[in-house]
């Protein structure tokens, strides 16, 4: 059975070693950090006095490739079968917070594919008409060349309201930047399909315990070799083919049936293949984690428990909360990440006390984030050098939420690609088994002069 080589531990090397480890491949994970998951960490911050996620990242009830993973990893409550390491309403809803005007609204859909909820002056968002959400048609017909704002007008409250912070949010780039035609897909794969598709989920404890350990867990059971501060540094390409990994003074050859996933971030991507063509690098993002003065109760809309609000108005974009954590999102980030994180943290909080409702309260502890290279460009022109999965070596293949999945920068696209880069080697390793010459004619490499490596008939 093949030998299948993973660089890079985030969600796509991950996802890829799982798919691939329960078909019953050898698999190696070279990781060059001192742990797994990418932009995906979760660590004990001693400032708060609380586990903290990296970054948050939302997620939807309909982000099929998402469950897939959690069911592979064991991510579902064997007695229920409900997601049990997700939470989130069992309804798509959205509290909002106007911080300019003081008004609340929440955007909730209805279950199935009729949403008769946009005749309904109460449940739409304020200042918009019935035929103001028409405009999410027009998204659904964008071309690959066109941005958000070449169909979408800017000039009725839902603009502002609904459309720029989800635009955001999902893309990470203002809507005049930003690609309609990659909206399109997220738009295809939740609002689209109904309410059912959009219930928004959160880590019960954090991305870790829910998407990370899991996996190694379950990688390590089953015999998988993780190797922790490994960085490979060269990939020795020759005769159409990948022969070595380089690993500092190690030099780790591959057999004619062995493959390799490359699942690093794309700028690391680009210093093992030059010639590799991939989207530039998107804008920051900035958390803000705050301990709130005591376990705070939720606010409630229309009687339900809020995990997650959306604010429009202000420097806060999104708020995630879980127990004694207020976490804040800020995307499309760059000019907000060269401000002190203390005067980060003072607007914010004053922002967040008042859509939690809080009163005056004093700065309680916090930690900002800054995450300089967090998505790749989504621009229309971006998009376009997005690669493919398969590359012109023949045990090569790529992964990482920047390749061509046809979505964003997210949790989604990140699994999908691992899921893609596993698929296109368990075909190569069927190929391969089905032309596999006779023993006496089978190959060998062995390691030859320079980095390279030559083929050799082996002897009859």
């Amino acid at each position: 059975m093949a030998h299948i080589h993973i660089i890079g531990a985030g969600l796509a090397g991950l996802a890829a070693a799982v798919r691939l480890i329960d078909n019953g491949h050898q698999i190696t994970l070279y990781e060059a950090a001192a742990r797994a998951g990418g932009r995906c960490r979760s660590f004990h911050d001693e400032q708060l006095g609380l586990l903290i996620d990296n970054g948050n990242h939302l997620m939807l009830s309909g982000n099929r490739s998402l469950h897939a993973y959690l069911d592979e990893i064991g991510g579902r409550d064997p007695i229920s079968g409900a997601m049990d390491q997700l939470i989130g309403p069992n309804e798509a809803r959205f509290p909002f917070f106007d911080l300019e005007s003081g008004e609340r609204w929440t955007f909730a859909l209805d279950k199935g594919l009729w949403q008769g909820w946009v005749f309904d002056r109460k449940r739409r968002i304020p200042g918009s008409r019935p035929r103001d959400y028409l405009s999410a048609l027009s998204l659904l017909m964008a071309r690959k060349s066109e941005c958000i704002t070449d169909r979408l007008s800017v000039n009725h409250p839902l603009y502002r309201r609904l459309w720029e912070p989800l635009v955001v949010a999902v893309l990470n780039c203002a809507p005049a930047d930003g690609s309609a035609h990659l909206l399109r897909r997220v738009l295809r794969e939740s609002f689209a399909r109904g309410g059912a598709y959009c219930q928004p989920r959160m880590a019960r404890l954090s991305l870790a315990h829910c998407l990370i350990d899991p996996a190694l867990e379950k990688l390590q059971k089953a015999g998988a070799t993780i190797r922790f501060h490994s960085r490979i540094n060269r990939l020795d390409l020759a005769d159409g083919r990948l022969q070595a990994l380089s690993l500092g003074d190690e030099l780790i050859p591959l057999g004619a049936e062995d493959q390799a996933i490359c699942a690093t971030p794309a700028p690391i991507a680009r210093t093992l293949l030059p010639d590799l063509s991939t989207p530039p690098d998107g804008e920051a993002i900035v958390n803000i984690h705050f301990r709130l003065p005591a376990k705070a109760v939720h606010p409630e809309q229309d009687g339900a428990s809020v995990e997650i609000i959306g604010l429009v108005g202000g420097l806060s974009q999104w708020i995630f909360l879980r127990d004694e954590l207020a976490s804040v999102t800020i995307s499309a980030a760059n000019a907000v990440a060269r401000r002190p994180a203390d005067e980060i943290a003072r607007i914010c909080w004053g922002e967040v006390s008042r859509a939690l409702q809080l009163g005056d309260q004093p700065l309680p502890p916090f930690r900002v984030i800054k995450e300089k290279r967090a998505t790749f460009a989504a621009s229309p022109e971006a998009e376009a050098l997005r690669p493919k999965a398969a590359t012109q070596w023949a045990n090569l293949i790529l992964a990482g939420d920047w390749t061509a999945t046809g979505l964003p920068s997210t949790i989604e696209g990140a699994i999908r690609s691992g899921h893609k880069a596993a698929h296109i080697c368990l075909q190569k390793s069927r190929a391969f088994q089905q032309h596999k010459p006779p023993l006496n004619n089978q190959h060998r490499y062995s390691a030859g002069s320079g980095h390279q490596h030559q083929l050799k008939s082996k002897a009859e």
